[in-house]
């Protein structure tokens, strides 16, 4: 009897829990919006932003100074929570513009159409993929500024993963060159 009453005691108290659905509304951009690998306040650079909602972490998604890193992060299989819902800017909302993409038009990432390819330099110093909610909007952008519209799914890897060269970056041989350089110094 002492069983039955412990069993009727164990099924009353999960049925009593109420399953919370965590919110993956977007939040608008603000000072205090960092960008989760720079930390660097995203209002002070240029281009779309994007931002990250995870399981178990409510109120506080990542931010990303630029879209390609959040596409790249979606791809890495290292993360330590799941990924509920990705928001993005859309370049072809009212009002938005490279300077300032606007703090409240975000549209799902996977609804999204990207121009991938092109000569947009993101927030970062890296070329950016731009999305946009309206094909046309996007194909026009593609147009004058060169690139492919796209599908999130169809991003290639390498248009997010690739390592860039930024400006001022020195090329792979020339600090091959300067580490033989000081490792002949360090053995005499």
């Amino acid at each position: 009897m002492k069983y039955w009453i412990l069993t009727l005691a164990l099924l009353g108290l999960t049925a009593c829990k109420d399953d919370v659905v965590q919110d993956t509304t977007p939040l608008p951009l603000s000072e205090e919006a960092a960008g989760h690998y720079c930390q660097m306040i995203l209002l002070e650079h240029d281009g779309p932003k994007a931002q990250a909602h995870l399981a178990g972490l409510p109120g506080a998604p990542l931010f990303f100074s630029q879209v390609r890193d959040v596409v790249a992060y979606m791809r890495m299989p290292e993360q330590s929570h799941a990924i509920l819902t990705v928001w993005v800017s859309d370049m072809g909302a009212a009002g938005a513009n490279w300077a300032a993409p606007g703090p409240n038009n975000w549209i799902a990432a996977k609804g999204a159409f990207y121009v991938v390819g092109g000569r947009s330099i993101g927030g970062m110093g890296a070329p950016e993929v731009v999305p946009f909610s309206d094909p046309g909007k996007a194909a026009e952008f593609a147009q004058t500024n060169g690139g492919q519209v796209m599908r999130l799914a169809d991003i290639p890897d390498s248009a997010v993963l690739a390592p860039v060269a930024l400006d001022g970056d020195a090329s792979d041989t020339d600090f091959e060159n300067r580490l033989r350089a000081l490792s002949r110094k360090s053995g005499e």
